[in-house]
């Protein structure tokens, strides 16, 4: 019997450029008036002035919120929503990274069912469509312009909420490389090794199917080859536009494949000392590859291939292995800190890895990993990775 199976993803628009032609698709929407989410650091930059150019000349009109901290929360959504719903706007365009966009789409379904975000954390508890979104990604890394997924933290309890629903899924994806060519060597780095995360981890998730498969291997193979090149060159445009296709592949895998261990373990880093989502899964990805091998050696021996290391005539346990100490390398080489090295307080982190470990295990991610780790061995990777 074949098991039938969902692949999901928005029309996507991909070039160089496009993103100037942002008000024409948003007119062909039906758009009237534009929400715009994104971040003040791309707005005082200027990098949205094409796409409001785009905007002005078809004629829409739009607002701008651009009051985000570094990670989505439950405030910053509530504030979004206040402002939309006296703006009267009927679409959304999310420009930046995975803050804008995430909390972007918490905006959408909220403004439009009412309630509390809250309420909505776990899988298919979002009540129904939300406002029409168009994301425009500005990072080569999260993804989330192409899944049904938002991670929004809970400033209250200090959980990140990870929200799962069809009705996130964005309208259109606009991917534009030029947006990328002024990140930072740092962001270049850790939103790149996020997109690995979620290739390797759609890879060998228990939910692989044969199309998050056929993306998440070209995602690995793009992106440990570009991704260097791009944070050694940031105006290297065609390694910004390969590391970008990568990453889009990338989201495409995990959204339909989810993720495993790596993410689980890196939402409660970020919720409880604000590390960025890509640079605490960029932090982990290594040790819980190296742990994870045992559980499909096959499965990594064949990642290890598509990443371009010579595997001829190994076993799958010693190609398994060769692909682990590749990618460990790579993390090295874009220069990825250690958790001791971002100022957290080794005895806070310490006596938080229990609740880390239990805010992990509630997310349900590590459940896809293909080894599951106990509480004891989930410990000794935070403390490895420390």
């Amino acid at each position: 019997m074949i098991s039938t199976r969902t692949f999901r993803m928005p029309t996507t628009v991909f070039g160089r450029g496009s993103s100037e032609n942002a008000g024409a698709e948003l007119k062909a929407l039906g758009a009237h008036k534009v929400f715009i989410v994104t971040d003040k650091v791309l707005w005082e930059m200027g990098a949205l002035n094409n796409i409001t150019a785009g905007l002005i000349a078809v004629k829409l009109e739009f607002q701008v919120f651009n009051n985000l901290p570094t990670e989505p929360t439950v405030d910053f959504v509530e504030e979004g929503i206040n402002l939309l719903k006296n703006s009267s706007c009927d679409i959304i365009l999310a420009v930046g990274g995975g803050t804008p966009i995430d909390t972007a789409k918490a905006i959408s379904v909220m403004a439009r069912n009412g309630g509390k975000i809250e309420d909505c954390m776990g899988a298919n508890k979002v009540p129904g469509p939300g406002l029409p979104l168009v994301a425009v990604p500005a990072t080569a890394g999260t993804g989330s312009e192409v899944t049904i997924f938002t991670i929004i933290t809970n400033t209250k309890t200090n959980v990140k909420m990870l929200i799962a629903s069809p009705y996130l899924m964005p309208s259109l994806a606009i991917i534009d490389p030029l947006l990328t060519l002024s990140m930072p060597k740092g962001l270049t780095a850790a939103t790149g090794l996020d997109a690995l995360t979620h290739s390797i981890e759609a890879y060998v998730s228990k939910k692989a199917q044969p199309m998050t498969d056929t993306m998440a291997l070209s995602a690995m193979k793009l992106l440990v080859t570009n991704l260097p090149l791009a944070w050694e060159d940031g105006k290297n445009l065609e390694a910004r536009e390969n590391t970008m296709l990568g990453a889009y592949q990338a989201g495409l895998a995990f959204g339909n494949a989810s993720v495993a261990l790596v993410h689980g373990m890196s939402r409660p880093i970020g919720a409880c000392f604000h590390v960025a989502h890509g640079l605490s899964n960029a932090v982990l990805l290594g040790e819980v590859m190296e742990f994870s091998l045992p559980g499909n050696p096959k499965r990594y021996a064949e990642i290890a291939a598509a990443i371009g290391e010579n595997v001829a005539g190994l076993d799958d346990m010693a190609a398994a292995k060769k692909g682990a100490l590749a990618v460990k390398k790579l993390i090295k080489h874009l220069q990825i800190p250690r958790l001791c090295d971002l100022n957290i307080n080794k005895a806070k982190f310490n006596e938080l890895i229990p609740a880390m470990i239990d805010a992990a295990i509630a997310s349900g991610s590590p459940d896809n990993n293909p080894k599951i780790a106990t509480k004891e061995e989930m410990a000794g990777i935070y403390r490895q990775c420390y």
